[in-house]
């Protein structure tokens, strides 16, 4: 027995030793936590539980079988986050570049499996050299192992994906199916094709950061939802984002109290949104004065700028935000806002998120490039993203509501259950300039003035559709709010819809238009 122990204790060392002191300076050198490290800063202290401590591969080619390490390159178990269980799995860069191997594979869908069991999130943290070459489709069998286990736990537990160092190759779908990506500056980066690739098939000269590092994934493809500074930054901002999200899909998420009171009223409120309805203005402002201490968790700050989304607390209950931004082309839904904030509401209602619609929108982006693009069919994603929805849905329009970007930001025809809007509300097909043209086109053709004329149907135009009255008559805005009660009537809203269920039609699942 005392031999046991004494085997025990070495195999529980070597383990924690990953690939060694030689290569542990390295990953500290580089900038870099190890694996155990990283869970450490993530977990309540004296909280995690490892599994498969002492799992190794069972490769016995190219003198695998010489090189076992326990634990096989990734350290998986679960403990607490704030008092809440979580699943985790960390990857050590130090044992074989962090490769994954079939033996490695099957450490985190255990987890994983687990996880879905008990209703608990997953998180990943990723520093890996990709497959393990020397185990060849035993390697690739695991990647796919590990995607279909991420499609089971989609829309029942969270699963937040941390990229801490490379992700390359087919390891970057088992993030791209998790709900949320962040990523570190300068030490992480993700692509399908390495730099060398790309020079070898196209000519081009790129460094692994311009191909895939954090600011490109953060501004350009949407692929990453924050962008750290630091690795301490990004495993804070996972903890921060599990305080607004529920464990699982059968859960409320957490209540949190607050003594921000929930009939504040700020007048600040009624200057945001200018008289001129062409100024543009800063849609984060009126989200900060109504939510709980004014805090917005804000996510792809960088990604498609004309469209805001996020999380924060209304009266201690997490919401999810959608808004138009007006300070980014004048708040056109395009293609990228429509994706951006159409996964966000598929997320809020699969994880029982109220979604508070904040619109000022002019309608979609004109242009070639939007239409060749597929503006239609990714609009589209959007609108049912909304229609889908079964949590509650409460939409204030701010401004402008045109079009048929009226009716896909949450209006109360494809199910929003309380619509609002601002006497500054402007709810029509277009603007009166363009509405005007159009349905004047011959008196203005012929009218001795033609810009005096213009001016006087256009003020005529603006006072009999150009303003929330209408839509009011008709029952598609609810009530017709002073700014300053945004709040209470936001939070008074959600308290009477907090009893919502919707019977939804037999099916297997919808056709979105993918």
């Amino acid at each position: 027995m005392t031999d046991n122990v004494k085997r025990l204790q070495e195999l529980n060392a070597q383990a924690e030793m990953g690939g060694g002191e030689a290569r542990i300076k390295r990953q500290h050198d580089a900038g870099k936590y190890t694996a155990r490290e990283r869970i450490d800063l993530l977990l309540d202290p004296g909280t995690f539980v490892e599994l498969d401590k002492l799992k190794t591969h069972r490769c016995a080619d190219f003198g695998m079988e010489k090189k076992k390490i326990p634990g096989d390159g990734v350290v998986t178990g679960y403990g607490k986050v704030d008092g809440r269980t979580v699943y985790v799995f960390s990857q050590d860069f130090t044992v074989f570049g962090g490769s994954l191997s079939g033996a490695y594979a099957e450490k985190i869908c255990k987890i994983m499996d687990l996880a879905t069991k008990v209703g608990a999130p997953v998180i990943g943290l990723n520093d890996s050299g990709g497959a393990r070459i020397q185990e060849g489709v035993q390697s690739l069998a695991g990647y796919a192992d590990i995607f279909h286990q991420n499609v089971r736990a989609s829309g029942v537990v969270p699963q937040l994906s941390a990229i801490l160092g490379p992700c390359a190759g087919g390891a970057v779908y088992s993030p791209a199916i998790t709900d949320f990506i962040f990523m570190v500056q300068d030490t992480s980066y993700m692509f399908i094709t390495g730099p060398e690739v790309v020079k070898t098939v196209t000519s081009q000269e790129v460094t692994k950061q311009e191909l895939g590092g954090a600011r490109i994934h953060s501004e350009k493809s949407g692929v990453s939802h924050f962008e750290c500074a630091t690795e301490d930054e990004c495993i804070a901002r996972v903890r921060e984002l599990l305080s607004f999200l529920p464990s699982n899909n059968a859960e409320d998420p957490p209540f949190v109290p607050t003594d921000d009171d929930v009939n504040r009223r700020d007048a600040k409120l009624n200057d945001i949104v200018p008289a001129n309805p062409s100024k543009p203005y800063d849609m984060t402002e009126i989200i900060g004065a109504v939510v709980d201490d004014g805090y917005f968790f804000e996510v792809q700050a960088e990604y498609a700028r004309n469209i805001v989304i996020g999380f924060a607390r209304l009266g201690g209950h997490s919401v999810g935000i959608v808004g138009n931004q007006p300070n980014a082309l004048a708040g056109c839904l395009d293609i990228d806002a429509s994706l951006k904030a159409a996964r966000f509401v598929r997320f809020c209602d699969s994880f029982n998120i109220p979604i508070i619609t904040l619109v000022d929108v002019p309608g979609f982006l004109p242009g070639v490039d939007q239409e060749y693009g597929g503006i239609i069919k990714h609009g589209a994603k959007l609108l049912y993203a909304y229609s889908e929805a079964t949590v509650p849905l409460i939409t204030l329009i701010t401004r402008k509501a045109y079009g048929g970007a009226y009716d896909v930001m949450a209006s109360k025809h494809i199910g929003a259950d309380i619509n609002l809007a601002y006497p500054t509300a402007e709810i029509a097909v277009m603007g009166p300039a363009g509405a005007i043209d159009i349905v004047f086109r011959n008196e203005l053709a012929e009218a001795d003035d033609a810009v005096a004329k213009k001016d006087e149907l256009v003020e005529e135009y603006r006072k009999t559709f150009a303003n929330p009255f209408k839509a009011a008559e008709l029952g598609y805005i609810d009530e017709i709010i002073d700014p300053i009660d945004t709040r209470p009537r936001l939070i008074g809203s959600l308290e009477m819809l907090q009893n919502k269920r919707i019977d939804s039609l037999p099916k297997k699942h919808g056709n979105i238009p993918l």
